[in-house]
């Protein structure tokens, strides 16, 4: 266990002092309790390192706004240890962190295990409308439904206290870390990126994963040009808890294998990987297990693998002074949400297309996106003046956008009482209509 300041994770090691660290890093909503059904298996070879994401499984509420950050404070961690390089295995938010290592910081990571990722996790928009339900109705209503996210419906039906645990895994979760968590995910796109991604990936997806299923596993076998794929029959989104025995097997097969040594390494017993790894598929373990009760023996199984694709071409940098307009795009897009955005461009003709592209360039790449106020201050301002100016048509979609860059319905509800005392009540009543529609379709809770 571990003291935690800010700019670190929690921790804590299981396994010899003195083998090669394996890092294992947690779901959104999980803790690293998530692995116990990994760890006496894999801390025979490894010095098991897992942590807990800000403000989950009681680490301190610091909250991180970006996956990168994420990363950052892992390797400070890392560094505090003296622990230089490692294997990397990481679920959902915990293999996009696995991704941004790889890209970022190469040199530290000898091997890759992806489980239940994506290079894009589904759209902005969805989860930042997870982050504005949790801002008004707090995380018991996705604790609810998380169940049904993570687990087949066979499996949460025959494992109750598993079910239950995982509900109040979610409940007891700090909500403002939540929230920074989602946003970190809806920025998270690395989808033209992967073809740089130089370390040998294994890429392990549940066969009947809602979330993040073998479609996004199988782009993500395409884009690394050293990845191989593992279908788990069988399981859902939180595949390492549904399928123990399945992960455990194709994980040490994994890292047994295809662990690559440090450049400047001498002999240290590690095994080189294969010339060519795709031609090897990873077969998933015939024995498969519940956290509970073991479960039903599954037949073998060769795992498919996807086509290999060429790296994407990068375009270089322009040079001197960058166009406001993809930057403008970039938070037209995270203040409005995308289904917005796609929608007004979509509309834009020959006559308005001008229009459109002088908005994003300069109301949103060069006011929006100045530094000198935050974004919640900037809904404030926009929706006084829209009320001011008996813009209701505009004032929907900026609603939403208030909601989604922070403030809360109280907070909303202050701003129209504010505008009707200085813009006048006809104004406000209907600001007030139009807002207490938004504001019930958006903070309602999913069924």
């Amino acid at each position: 266990m571990s003291e935690t300041p800010p700019n670190t994770l929690q921790y804590r090691f299981d396994g010899p002092e003195d083998a090669p660290v394996l890092i294992l890093g947690p779901s959104l909503g999980t803790t690293w309790h998530m692995w116990d059904r990994q760890v006496p298996e894999l801390a025979q070879q490894w010095r098991v390192f897992r942590f807990d994401l800000p403000g989950h499984g009681g680490a301190p509420a610091h909250p991180a706004g970006s996956v990168a950050e994420i990363a950052t404070r892992l390797l400070a961690t890392l560094d505090g240890l003296g622990v230089q390089r490692f294997g990397y295995a990481g679920c959902a938010f915990g293999g996009a962190v696995g991704i941004e290592l790889a890209l970022r910081h190469p040199e530290r990571l000898a091997s890759l295990a992806l489980i239940a990722a994506s290079p894009r996790f589904g759209t902005a928009d969805e989860f930042r409308q997870r982050g504005v339900i949790v801002r008004t109705n707090g995380l018991d209503p996705i604790a609810r439904s998380s169940p049904e996210r993570w687990f087949t419906g066979g499996y949460a039906a025959a494992q109750p206290a598993i079910t239950e645990w995982a509900v109040q895994m979610v409940r007891t979760t700090d909500p403002g870390c939540y929230i920074s968590a989602c946003e970190a995910l809806a920025a998270f796109d690395v989808r033209g990126e992967l073809g740089r991604v130089g370390v040998p990936t294994l890429v392990l997806v549940g066969s009947d994963d809602q979330v993040t299923g073998p479609a996004e596993a199988r782009t993500l076998v395409a884009g690394i040009p050293d990845a191989r794929l593992a279908v788990v029959p069988g399981a859902s989104h939180l595949v390492p808890v549904e399928q123990p025995a399945a992960v455990t097997d194709l994980l040490v097969r994994h890292f047994t294998t295809a662990w690559q040594a440090a450049p400047d390494a001498t002999s240290t017993g590690q095994i080189p990987v294969p010339a060519h790894p795709a031609a090897h598929p990873v077969p998933v373990s015939g024995s498969v297990a519940a956290p509970v009760q073991p479960g039903p023996a599954q037949p073998p199984q060769s795992a498919p693998i996807a086509e290999i694709a060429p790296a994407p071409v990068v375009p270089p940098q322009a040079q001197g002074r960058p166009d406001p307009y993809d930057a403008g795009l970039k938070v037209r897009r995270e203040v409005l949400g995308d289904g917005h955005v796609d929608q007004a461009l979509a509309q834009a003709d020959e006559f308005s297309g001008d229009f459109q592209e002088f908005l994003t360039r300069y109301a949103w790449g060069e006011i929006w996106d100045r530094p000198g106020l935050d974004r919640r201050s900037r809904s404030c301002v926009t929706l006084t003046a829209l009320v001011a100016g008996g813009h209701l048509d505009e004032l929907a979609p900026h609603l939403r956008a208030a909601l989604r860059n922070g403030l809360t319905p109280g907070e909303i509800k202050e701003v129209l009482l504010q505008a009707a005392v200085y813009c006048g009540v006809p104004a406000a009543n209907g600001a007030f209509r139009v807002a207490q529609q938004v504001i019930r379709e958006e903070t309602t809770p999913p069924e």
